[in-house]
């Protein structure tokens, strides 16, 4: 709803709009590039947590399911499945360029939920030159917290460059 408000107000157009979050909003941000693939062109999402069905399974995550849900419950199960990002994947949609940055040495959420939603929209024929799906993972750093100066510098620099490049902002920033 902010994002079509922002357009619909002339604060941006659709073309020029990106989204991000992390953690709970890499969360959002799964969602939203699964339920509204065309809400913005760039999308970046970081350390997030997207298959809501095998979450317990990894790390810490199975304290999580006063929080989510419990997948073995089945009418949690049922809405689970509903809205999980990893499973609402549908073959030949177009979707949005996704930034996915993640951590091998996060310890809430798993890695691998960046990596198998990577792998997934890729296969499922997104990525395209046009509208990549990319995957950074840094080595030796955690969930975000703590990661060290260098680190967040390189990874703001990445981040500005893909919504540059995929706003095409090129024009506007140039002297």
């Amino acid at each position: 709803a902010a994002a079509d408000w922002l357009v619909a107000e002339g604060f941006t157009s659709r073309e020029r709009l990106a989204v991000h979050g992390g953690s709970n909003g890499g969360l959002l941000m799964g969602a939203a590039i699964t339920q509204r693939p065309d809400l913005a062109p760039a999308v970046w999402c970081a350390v997030p947590l997207l298959d809501m069905i095998r979450f317990p399974q990894f790390l810490i995550a199975r304290l999580w399911t006063d929080e989510y849900g419990d997948p073995d419950v089945a009418e949690e199960f049922a809405w689970l499945h509903a809205y999980s990002p990893y499973h609402r994947v549908v073959d030949g949609t177009a979707y949005p360029a996704v930034l996915f940055t993640t951590a091998e040495g996060d310890t809430r959420v798993d890695p691998c939920h960046a990596r198998k939603m990577a792998a997934l929209l890729t296969q499922a024929g997104a990525g395209q030159e046009d509208q990549p799906i990319l995957l950074l993972q840094h080595g030796r750093a955690g969930h975000g917290v703590g990661k060290p100066a260098a680190m967040r510098v390189a990874e703001g620099a990445d981040v500005l460059a893909f919504f540059t490049w995929q706003l095409d902002l090129d024009e506007v920033l140039a002297p």
